[in-house]
């Protein structure tokens, strides 16, 4: 047992470090956890994006969709006016999905529900700006997703190349 926590350590599994001071982590374990965690290009975006690509779509990854706002769509299609957000199920609160802490419950509940509050206000920003926002659960099937973004395309296609729509 000793010598697979060696090896663990040698890989980098494993630290002895101390969680450095000021730090939200409440262990070790959980600092490298939460540093592990990636911003984008997790394999739910990745997986729509190929869904995307097989059916011949081009479109921005991880931009702004308005550029005064400080927020970034993980798949962007500019010229109509799409955002496509693929939300993870912790982080964003599924109410499917998603579990509570339970080390530090309150500190992740205002996180998640701040999370939340974002999200919408995002929403709503973009909608106000003649944006489409779409928004993916990380645990929906990624071609299944990609059929709603095409047809949302053509509806918006459709919307904008009639009458007065240019």
């Amino acid at each position: 047992m000793e010598n697979a926590w060696a090896i663990a350590r040698a890989q980098g599994f494993v630290t002895d470090e101390k969680v450095p001071p000021g730090s939200w982590a409440t262990s070790p374990a959980s600092r490298a956890v939460m540093s592990a965690n990636k911003g984008r290009d997790t394999k739910p975006e990745r997986l729509l994006r190929s869904a995307l690509h097989r059916r011949g779509l081009r479109y921005r990854v991880g931009i702004r969709p308005l550029p005064n706002l400080r927020r970034t769509a993980d798949v962007v299609f500019p010229k109509v006016r799409v955002a496509v957000f693929v939300d993870g199920c912790y982080w964003h609160g599924c109410p499917e999905h998603h579990r509570p802490a339970k080390k530090g419950a309150e500190f992740w509940h205002e996180k998640i529900k701040g999370n939340q509050a974002r999200d919408a206000e995002t929403n709503q920003i973009l909608r106000d700006a003649g944006w489409l926002v779409i928004r993916v659960w990380e645990h929906e099937d990624p071609e299944r997703a990609a059929q709603e973004v095409v047809q949302a395309l053509q509806s918006r296609q459709d919307l904008m190349a009639g009458p007065g729509g240019g």
